[in-house]
Formats: structure tokens, sequence, C-alpha cells
């Protein structure tokens, strides 16, 4: 049963204690507000003012789990913090685990300081939770798939499309890559698991991936420098940093170019790019 007044007083509560620049927005000059603005809080929640505002009110339907999951990462909250907010609000909360995809509030707050820089948090199976403004100006938006097609595993193998981002030269090794990761997590997880479903897919729609997959290959590493082929500013080396959070197997990926070269300029041609396609 949902606890209206508990659910509307910890929505209260977290949504003062957040500041603008903890969710990577401007603060603004004649700010007035403690913490954050209720249509602050939706808009990061991907949801209506409305809505957001009813909970806080103690009206409005009972949230669904996917409600509650958007208002939980908008609010950058801990696992632990997740949880109650499902508690309150009448259900069980979501399994923890590799599988979860609830992204901790460290990496979502190193992920909004980082605007200026193409990067993106995924998932072990390589779905992309979210991007910075340049991670989508890099590669497109790639929060936008569903199903077995969030993987860009999956993608490589089924969609020509996926391919075309990358240098031409790239494509074998990618290939080998993408299958012997599978391979690995299919091993660490098991038969029942989300990647062995992800194999049992390829297997029946990949020639390709079933050639490579018979090679049983394991452990082949992504290089540090990536050569992406965009469609507007062209050819790019950029250097691949990853941060890795154990507890949920998500990884945030930042990608630079070294300062005074092509790749580096044409980084700069793409932040005006993407602020102009944003606007």
């Amino acid at each position: 049963m949902i606890d209206r007044t508990g659910l509307a007083e910890f929505l209260r509560n977290r949504r003062q204690a957040l500041q603008p620049e903890d969710v990577g927005l401007p603060r603004g000059r004649r700010r007035r507000t403690s913490g954050l603005r209720c249509e602050e809080v939706a808009s990061l929640c991907h949801m209506s003012v409305d809505y957001y505002s009813r909970l806080e009110r103690e009206r409005g339907p009972q949230p669904s789990h996917r409600m509650l999951a958007s208002i939980a990462q908008g609010l950058h909250m801990s696992l632990d913090e997740r949880d109650h907010l499902f508690r309150l609000a009448g259900h069980n909360p979501p399994p923890r685990g590799t599988s979860n995809e609830h992204v901790a509030p460290g990496l979502l707050r190193v992920l909004d300081r980082l605007d200026d820089t193409p990067a993106e948090i995924v998932t072990e199976l390589g779905e992309t939770l979210r991007q910075s403004p340049m991670g989508v100006a890099l590669t497109g938006d790639t929060t936008r798939y569903t199903g077995p097609a969030r993987s860009v595993g999956y993608r490589w193998f089924t969609d020509p499309a996926a391919r075309r981002i990358h240098a031409p030269e790239e494509h074998p090794f990618l290939t080998r890559m993408y299958a012997a990761g599978l391979r690995g997590l299919v091993t660490l997880r098991g038969p029942r698991s989300r990647a062995a479903h992800l194999a049992e897919l390829l297997l029946a729609r990949s020639e390709e991936f079933r050639r490579v997959w018979d090679d049983h290959e394991i452990g082949i590493r992504p290089h540090d420098v990536k050569r992406f082929v965009h469609p507007e500013v062209g050819a790019l080396e950029l250097t691949c940093q990853r941060l890795l959070d154990p507890d949920q197997a998500h990884l945030l990926l930042v990608y630079t170019a070294i300062p005074g070269t092509e790749s580096h300029e044409k980084l700069q041609m793409l932040s005006v790019i993407g602020a102009q396609t944003l606007r």
C-alpha cells in the first residue's frame, strides 16, 4: 500500500537537499530557491511538472515502476534511497546486481560535469544509460534503442548502420571483440543470463556472428585509441578512458583528443555543431 505522506515528505526532502550544480544544471544569478525547483526535478525525471507536483502534495495515482525508476535516477538517489522510494510507493524494489540499470549518483555527478566532452555510461552489455551532450553529437542518441538493439554488440551484427561511425579498417577487430566480450559474459553470468539470451538471438540471426563465435576467442580488450568517422567533421582519433562502478558493472566512457591535433580541432567543431542541433 502506498504511503502518500511518507512519499511526499521523502521527495520534498531529496529535492531540497540537491543543488543545481549537483545535477548538472546552471544555478543562475537570481536564484532564491533552496534546493531544486519542482519543474527542474520534473525535467530531470522526464515527466510533467503537474505529475511530479501532485506526488509532493500527496495526490495523484500510484506511481508505476517506470516512473519511480525515473524519479530515483533524476534525484540522484543511492540504491538504498531508491529501494526506500519504491517501498513508500507500495512496490517491491527492483533486484540489485549487474542487471540493475540504476546509475550510481557519483557516476552521474562525473558525467554531469562533462558537457564539453563526449562521454557515456554503459552496462556490461554495451547498453547506453546516459550520454553527455557531446556524446550525442559524436555517436547520436544511443539511449533511444529498445529490446536487444540496446546492446551495441547486438546492433553491430544486425544493423549495418551501427558500423558507419567506425573506420572500416577497425571493423574486423571490433567484430572479434564484441563476440569475445559476449562469450566472456555468458561464462561469467551463466546460461540463464541476459548475455546468454543475447548470444542465442545473434546465433539465430547473424551468420557472421556464428562464424566468429565458433572461434571461441576470449579476452580481446578494446583499443585505447578509437577511430571514428563522423558524417560532418570526418575522421577522429580519440582516446577512451574508462571508469568502472564494480557494484553494478557500469562503465563511464570518456573520449578525448590530444590538444593541438586535427582530432582536437574537430572535437571543438563538433561541440558547436552539437549545440546548434540542441537549439
